[in-house]
């Protein structure tokens, strides 16, 4: 075994369980000792003989001073909670409440962990936060803890987290804010650092106890020990986890790895496995999770559930297999099964309310229902932006990178054009240019260029006011992840149709060709390429200089959209910089064609 390195390589971690055990308390005899420790007879023997080689116990198997003070050494003094996530598989629930602040059996989940903490002596408390940050407030007065704010928890996996609390992690419990522990996990005594998994096997675990309780990584899909989380780290073992962490960050390319990569060392962990019953820990990190441990939870009567319930006459117990789907740039949805079927739910995002009319959002569904366009709603909801729609199985979204896909989405996408629908409003580009920039409330641009790009493509309506153009309902967001193909029951051939409407207006239908360009982040090469597919290789060159414009403003559009989301605290990487890029490039490129 890769032994951890403060650990004595002769004496095994069992052993060092059973001298913890005679600190805590005194036992009659061995049989007595092995019985509460589930090892055998002959292995409490052995162990015992060990430890009285190595100095820790006397003949009567009482600890010496020599124990007492390696205890001491190696004894819990400070726990870091990880609560900085958005917890997005808690949807519908984590929209109002962080998911550390759940009521579970009438206890707020993350003060039952502070105080199973202060029961095994821990008052050194830090708590990481990021969504929702300021909820978490009230615990520095009331526990005292420390809090750390986590700036980037929208971009960042918690592996960022533990990074800015690397200089607590000596002697240290490292605690994910959504366990659940029946008895306390905690202690004051601890001799080796450990990483905590359940006996219930998961195909999501990348880890499994071997032989020689070693946590092993396994195949993708192969099933392992349940990951919980929980861990402690020797002084040791702290400092090697900081080390490998600015080391994993250091390339950029795992600022989304959980903080559990830093504690292998090729493929296995190099501390210990504490293995756990999974009815004795749990994680709560979906609703259908907290209906399990907690069915009572005030937290499931929310009003997405409620409106399920509504909608389909049904009691709020037979909504099943809740379970989120990809994140989305503006919504949160999550999957959910009732009857035998199976249904998507929209909750709009942080801010949504600012940025889209809900009632225009209905007027273009009912606009292009029965036309095969889109999986028409079951429910809609102009006020609050609700929406469910029937689940399509088999589903893929367009590979922007794939020739054949790229030629059937343009054709759907020239079909729908055609068909010159009409609406009531319009999609403004430079109008809603200009207000998501007054979202910012006076705060200016992170570009310090901004007010220049933006003179330029303002002044590119006159350009395009000098192109002939017709106006019909345009789609907006027509983005290789809107364009959906599934394959219905029965059939061997692919369909397609196109999902969220809810940017849709009256518009010059060639600005959905540059939302596709700028959103698969296509370089100059890759835009023309599209636009050929889409004009079947006879776009004329005012047409294209046009599209080069779209591409400028709505560059420019996105833009001060991902700056208005980003003072609600929703990063979105580089998007934001790519499609300034656009802004500044594209009008070039206009001006020089045009």
């Amino acid at each position: 075994m890769n032994k951890s390195n403060h650990q004595d390589s002769e004496i095994s971690k069992q052993a060092l369980d059973i001298l913890l055990s005679l600190n805590r308390e005194r036992y009659t005899n061995q049989r007595e000792l092995a019985e509460k420790s589930g090892l055998s007879l002959g292995f409490v023997n052995k162990s015992l003989k060990l430890l009285e080689e190595k100095g820790l116990i006397g003949k009567t198997c009482v600890p010496t001073a020599k124990a007492k003070s390696l205890i001491r050494k190696c004894s819990p003094q400070r726990a870091v909670i990880l609560a900085a996530g958005i917890g997005m598989r808690m949807v519908p629930i984590n929209t109002i409440t962080p998911k550390a602040l759940l009521d579970v059996k009438g206890e707020v989940l993350i003060e039952r962990q502070i105080r199973q903490l202060h029961e095994a002596g821990i008052t050194d408390i830090s708590v990481v936060a990021g969504f929702m940050k300021e909820a978490f407030e009230y615990l520095v007065d009331k526990f005292n803890i420390n809090l750390i704010s986590n700036e980037y928890y929208a971009s960042r996996n918690n592996i960022y987290s533990v990074s800015i609390a690397s200089d607590r992690l000596s002697n240290c419990y490292i605690v994910p804010c959504d366990i659940w522990s029946r008895n306390n996990p905690f202690s004051r005594d601890e001799l080796y650092s450990w990483y905590m998994v359940s006996d219930c096997q998961d195909k999501k675990s990348s880890v499994r106890i071997n032989r020689k309780n070693e946590l092993v990584r396994i195949p993708a899909d192969d099933p392992g020990n349940r990951m919980i989380g929980i861990s402690y780290l020797l002084k040791e073992d702290a400092e090697t986890v900081s080390s490998n962490i600015r080391k994993l960050l250091s390339d950029g390319r795992h600022e989304e790895s959980f903080w559990e990569e830093a504690l292998f060392d090729d493929d296995r962990m190099f501390i210990n496995a504490r293995l756990v019953s999974d009815d004795d820990v749990r994680e709560i990190n979906t609703y259908e999770q907290l209906r399990e441990i907690d069915s009572g939870s005030d937290h499931l009567k929310n009003d997405a559930i409620k409106t399920i319930s509504k909608v389909f006459g049904c009691e709020e117990r037979d909504i099943k297999d809740i379970s989120v789907l990809k994140k989305g740039m503006t919504n949160r949805s999550f999957l959910f099964s009732l009857g035998g079927s199976k249904y998507i739910m929209r909750i709009p995002g942080e801010g949504t309310d600012l940025l889209i009319n809900r009632k225009q959002e209905k007027e273009v569904y009912e606009t292009i229902s029965g036309l095969g366009l889109c999986d028409d709603p079951i429910y809609i909801n102009p006020d609050n932006g609700y929406k469910i729609t029937k689940y399509l199985e088999g589903v893929r979204v367009c590979d922007c990178n794939d020739e054949l896909d790229l030629t059937r989405c343009m054709k759907k996408l020239r079909e729908f054009h055609e068909m010159e629908l009409k609406v009531d409003h319009e999609f403004d580009i430079f109008a809603q240019i200009e207000f998501y920039e007054s979202l910012w409330n006076g705060m200016p641009s992170v570009f310090r260029d901004y007010a220049d790009t933006k003179s330029k493509v303002m002044s590119l309506q006159g350009v395009i006011a000098n192109i002939s153009k017709k106006c019909c309902l345009t789609h907006i967001d027509a983005v290789p992840d809107n364009f959906l193909f599934y394959m219905p029951a029965g059939s061997k051939k692919y369909l397609l149709q196109l999902t969220d409407w809810e940017y849709s207006g009256m518009q010059d239908p060639h600005v959905d060709i540059a939302m596709f360009c700028i959103y698969s982040l296509f370089d100059k090469n890759g835009c023309d390429h599209l636009i050929d597919i889409y004009f079947d290789g006879k776009c004329d060159t005012k047409t294209r200089g046009k599209i080069y414009c779209y591409i400028a403003s709505c560059g420019l559009l996105w833009s001060n959209w991902c700056e208005y989301k980003r003072s609600l605290g929703v990063e979105f990487g580089d998007y934001n910089i790519r499609q300034y890029r656009y802004a500044k490039e594209f009008y070039r490129y206009a001006m020089e064609l045009l």
